[in-house]
């Protein structure tokens, strides 16, 4: 069980996942399209099928960690 004293912890961690991959994408492909892909975001271009992406590790794990945290709080 992750989290939480009545359990459902594991709903909640899936939720933030979610949340946290959303906000990365959503701030990499504004920032990254700028032609900025280096600095405390580590923002990459990632090619799949021929297409580009931009993605940040760093902005994934701390939203994901800022969401689960407010869901936590909730209860």
């Amino acid at each position: 069980m992750i989290g939480g004293i009545n359990g459902g912890g594991a709903m909640d961690f899936i939720k933030a996942l979610t949340f946290g991959a959303i906000l990365s994408a959503v701030i990499a492909l504004v920032i990254g399209s700028q032609g900025v892909n280096s600095g405390p975001l580590a923002i990459q271009v990632v090619s799949v099928a021929e297409a580009k992406a931009y993605w940040s590790w760093p902005v994934f794990f701390g939203g994901s960690g800022l969401a689960f945290a407010l869901m936590l709080l909730q209860r």
